[in-house]
């Protein structure tokens, strides 16, 4: 395993791996390092105990730091030094929606921006209703970032929904209401758009896989359910890497 200090905010680790038919590099992309620590403990068993195969897979690992800015950063360097078949971000998350369970994962195949914009008064207005870009300038599709799908989803077989992303978790009834009522969107995470920002300009095939940690609701930890949700993470992740 080669492990390598990217910058003060990101780690990027590389696994190779000897498997049958595939020829194919992989980015897994993480805001913190626990929230993928079993995957990566996987790959690195791998790595030592598996010499018997043939084609190769290589999965790098990058541990952006937590946030938009940090994800931003750090991917965007990784792909102008590396070239990826996919990059696949997974991670905790919040659910608006409370017929969702605790632990489920999701597929997030639309993400946007929650609080880039401007407040008038009691009323928050986003960038495109204040006039400051397009709801179709590159690289959103009516002011969403979309997933293009491509064949290689079809492995990720989780329910589809959408994200929405902030610096500020939601944490009070009047911006959980606005959020909700504003976007409609499934899923909150902090790092989420940044990734589909980057990979569409960048025209690097990706997918977003969230695990629901909790509901969002006025800020109450005691009803969280993080260890379940990385469980459920990383099994499904390293199911998906043992299938490329």
């Amino acid at each position: 395993m080669e492990v390598i200090l990217s910058s003060f905010l990101s780690i990027s680790m590389r696994f190779h791996k000897k498997v049958l038919n595939c020829n194919m590099n992989l980015l897994v992309v993480a805001a913190t390092a626990s929230e993928i620590a079993p995957l990566t403990k996987h790959l690195y068993n791998s790595q030592v105990n598996n010499f018997s195969r043939s084609q190769r897979l290589v999965v790098d690992v990058l541990i952006t730091g937590v946030g938009m800015t940090a994800t931003a950063y750090s991917l965007t360097k990784q792909l102008q030094a590396n070239m990826y078949d996919l990059v696949l971000q997974a991670g905790v998350g919040g659910s608006f929606d409370k017929n969702i369970s605790l632990g489920s994962l999701l597929f997030i195949t639309s993400d946007l921006y929650a609080d880039l914009g401007a407040e008038d008064h009691d009323q928050y207005m986003d960038i495109f209703e204040i006039g400051l870009l397009g709801k179709n300038t590159e690289p959103y599709t009516e002011g969403r970032l979309l997933t293009p799908l491509l064949p290689v989803h079809g492995k990720i077989a989780l329910p589809q929904a959408s994200g929405l992303t902030v610096n500020t978790v939601s944490g009070s009834e009047r911006t959980i209401a606005m959020r909700a009522a504003k976007y409609g969107c499934t899923v909150e995470s902090m790092e989420g758009a940044a990734l589909h920002y980057v990979c569409l300009m960048e025209n690097v095939p990706f997918a977003q896989v969230r695990a629901i940690s909790n509901y969002v609701t006025p800020r109450d930890k005691e009803q969280w359910r993080m260890k379940e949700a990385i469980i459920n993470l990383n099994n499904w992740l390293v199911g998906f890497v043992e299938s490329l």
